[in-house]
């Protein structure tokens, strides 16, 4: 007698083999009490007929797992097993200290969490204080709140992350070099918080970083002060680049305005002219930034994609609603028409980074 299946399975056809390993890390601690710290946990899935040049590499944002690309709160396809489908291979990265990368107090510090009522406003319903809020139509049936049981789902995959931004930052960037030495030249898929390990990544190995899909990336550029033109981080991330002319501190960034492009979007700040810096490594790396109709990110990610572009990178800037893909918040890769918004990627992929390469 067959048993009978009762949790939600996805087809596994065109995956060939799959397998994990640990990228980057060292050991830390005193003689007696050492331990293993700073490494990415990290999967990797081999389609049957591999139709790519370059794997992808995912990277997930705070409070997240790489679970964000295995299926969706309602069981169906998740981009892993998409893009596997498309003939990619597909590595999923867990951030150190993160999930199946270790976590230890004493040198990783303090952490804390998405409280449930933060995931019911911002990620699932429509109760946002933001303009486009209430077009929110994509999030999966019966996930909107506490007790739904699609909903209890999504709350059960949420865990700790650290707090220090700028030490995540660091930690992802260390583990990089060791995990492209396994994958070799690859494109960076982020979302979230990891977009700035995106560009952290691709400024430090742009030979190895083929192109970046950021899925609404951490902002805002510099500063979160509305008020005052003092930058805070580097623009794009915590941690210092590779800029010309160089920067020692974010002190050294003169910034203006960088005014809203449309209604239901904020002001931002950009660096005033005749005081650009720019990324020379970076601005060898294509990129696009998808941006959902209804998210907390219509706020300011044009303002990223603004900022990058005035460091010299090429940015494909896409507000989903402008090309018909309506309804959309922040979890794109979960919700209903989640494949739609994968095909983008692919076409994306296709189209400019391969493209890229057949024309070199």
């Amino acid at each position: 007698m067959k048993p009978e299946i009762k949790v939600p399975v996805t087809d596994q056809s065109a995956l060939k083999a799959k397998g994990f390993f640990f990228a980057g890390g060292s050991y830390k601690g005193t003689p007696g009490n050492s331990f293993w710290s700073g490494q990415m946990f990290v999967e990797v899935y081999i389609p049957v007929e591999i139709r790519h040049p370059y794997p992808l590499v995912f990277i997930h944002g705070a409070g997240q797992t790489n679970l964000n690309w295995l299926g969706t709160p309602d069981g169906r396809e998740g981009w892993a097993d998409y893009f596997v489908r498309k003939g990619y291979v597909v590595y999923l990265a867990e951030q150190p200290a993160r999930g199946r990368s270790a976590y230890h107090p004493e040198v990783d510090g303090a952490r804390r969490y998405h409280t449930v009522e933060d995931i019911e406003g911002r990620f699932a319903g429509t109760s946002g204080k933001w303009k486009s809020a209430s077009l929110h139509t994509q999030w999966p049936e019966n996930a909107l709140k506490m007790g739904m049981p699609l909903f209890d789902q999504f709350a059960a995959a949420q865990v700790e992350f650290m707090r220090d931004t700028a030490y995540t930052q660091a930690q992802v960037a260390a583990a990089a070099g060791d995990l492209l030495d396994k994958t070799g030249p690859a494109v960076l898929v982020t979302h979230s918080q990891s977009g700035p390990f995106g560009w952290k990544i691709g400024d430090d190995h742009p030979d190895l970083i083929k192109g970046i899909v950021a899925l609404e990336p951490a902002g805002p550029a510099f500063t979160n002060d509305k008020e005052t033109p003092s930058a805070k981080n580097y623009g794009v991330c915590e941690l210092n680049m590779h800029f010309d002319p160089p920067v020692e501190s974010p002190a050294d960034f003169v910034l203006t305005r960088c005014p809203a492009e449309r209604d239901g979007e904020a002001d931002g700040w950009m660096m005033a002219e005749g005081h650009i810096h720019k990324l020379p490594g970076l601005s060898q790396v294509p990129v696009t930034i998808l941006t959902a109709e209804a998210s907390y990110h219509t706020l300011g990610d044009h303002v990223t994609a603004k900022v990058l572009g005035q460091m010299g990178v090429s940015v494909d800037f896409v507000r989903l609603g402008d090309i018909g893909i309506h309804g959309n918040s922040h979890f794109m890769m979960l919700e209903k028409n989640s494949l739609e918004i994968a095909d983008l990627v692919d076409n994306w992929i296709m189209k400019t980074v391969e493209g890229r390469r057949e024309n070199e």
